[in-house]
């Protein structure tokens, strides 16, 4: 299967083809409202803002698997995201990223990719916690946190896996090595 071969949902309930982003390079983050990392919200803007028109979309999936750091409704975490952030990025409807009921896309990027690591003082701060969730965490594609980021080349491929305590500088270097 192409990553071009899933859908899933937008905010109002309608089917979502990822075949509409062919051509584009993407930047699929699973996010929350109420996260240590909810501020990378700000960076992934000012990439959206500088690179849109040069093919770069970020597909935002808010998901409420982690800690309950997402806990409102589609709306509700638009509208904070928009207000707080003035984020113009797609986003769409919570959806599970781990588990038996993942969203495909999901169930795609993670078996397609393995963890990354973490760094930095805030990995320090993730490691006992996603290690007493998934014991085996450091040898399979799972996600581990919100903020986990896939990029993906204008001809589908995933190209690389950010964890959510990679540096946003590292993540917006790399989307424009393949803009």
């Amino acid at each position: 299967m192409s990553i071009y071969d899933y859908t899933f949902k937008a905010q109002d309930g309608s089917e979502v083809s990822m075949e509409q982003y062919k051509g584009k390079v993407l930047l699929i983050v699973n996010t929350a409202t109420g996260c240590g990392f909810t501020p990378q919200y700000a960076p992934l803007q000012e990439l959206y803002t500088a690179h849109h028109d040069d093919g770069l979309e970020i597909l935002d999936f808010p998901c409420n698997q982690f800690m309950n750091q997402a806990p409102g409704s589609d709306e509700e975490i638009h509208t904070f995201c928009t207000g707080r952030f003035g984020i113009t990025f797609p986003q769409f409807s919570k959806i599970d990223v781990n588990g038996e009921n993942a969203a495909p896309l999901y169930k795609y990027l993670t078996s397609e990719t393995r963890f990354a690591g973490f760094s930095g003082p805030m990995g320090l701060i993730l490691k006992p916690i996603v290690s007493k969730m998934d014991p085996d965490y450091k040898n399979n594609g799972n996600i581990k946190w919100n903020f986990t980021k896939f990029l993906v080349n204008r001809e589908g491929e995933i190209v690389a896996r950010f964890e959510p305590t990679e540096d946003m500088k590292v993540v917006t270097k790399k989307v424009e090595e393949i803009l």
